[in-house]
Formats: C-alpha cells, structure tokens, sequence
C-alpha cells in the first residue's frame, strides 16, 4: 500500500477529485494548507498599504491506495492538477505498512 501527499492548487481540487473517483478511488482527505517553495510569496496592497504574503494557500490530499493503482494515481492527479505555471504543487509518495479501520478491525488493503 501506499500513501499520497498531494500539494494543489484550490482551485483545481474539484477537478482532480472527480479524476480520482473515475479511476475508482474511494476516499480522500482534504486540508486547506499554506505554503510556499520556488512561487515564495508576492505583496498585496490593502488601503494603501503593503502586505507581504509569504504563504500561498493550497490543498493536501492525503490518499492510500493499492500498490497497482500507483502510478495511474499519480499521472490523473499530475494531469488535472496542472497549468503549467510555477505553483503547481507537488506529490510525495509513501509506503504504509498498515491500515486498520476501526469500526470493523479490518487491517491491510482491506481497510482501504
């Protein structure tokens, strides 16, 4: 099993979402995150004054599949996330050694 951390822009998190439901993913967790990398930040102008923000907002999906969904996972979500301009996000990948869903004990893929 795996585990996704995908970092997005919010506005493309209803696209992406319907992307993964397609491909036959069951479940997500969303987080309104702030952030920043190579965008860094920019300064907004507010009743004449000047505001640096440093941190951009995003969206971090948190995802575990099944090994074989991997890489089909990782390109839907590289296809629907993207512009092409800097901001984009990014994507990490993690092997998960367990999954247990508490209502039932089931464990593994299972609990998926």
């Amino acid at each position: 099993m795996k585990k996704i951390e995908a970092i997005i822009k919010p506005f493309k998190l209803e696209e992406v979402k319907d992307a993964l439901q397609e491909l036959g993913i069951k479940g997500m967790t969303v987080t309104e995150v702030k952030g920043f990398g190579r965008q860094k930040g920019h300064v907004e102008l507010y009743r004449g004054a000047e505001y640096d923000i440093t941190f951009i907002p995003k969206v971090k999906l948190e995802i575990v599949i099944p090994d074989e969904l991997l890489e089909k996972t990782i390109s839907t979500i590289e296809k629907n996330a993207r512009t092409g301009n800097i901001g984009d996000g990014k994507i990490f990948v993690s092997k998960l050694e367990d999954v247990i869903r508490i209502r039932t004990g089931e464990r593994g893929e299972e609990a998926i």
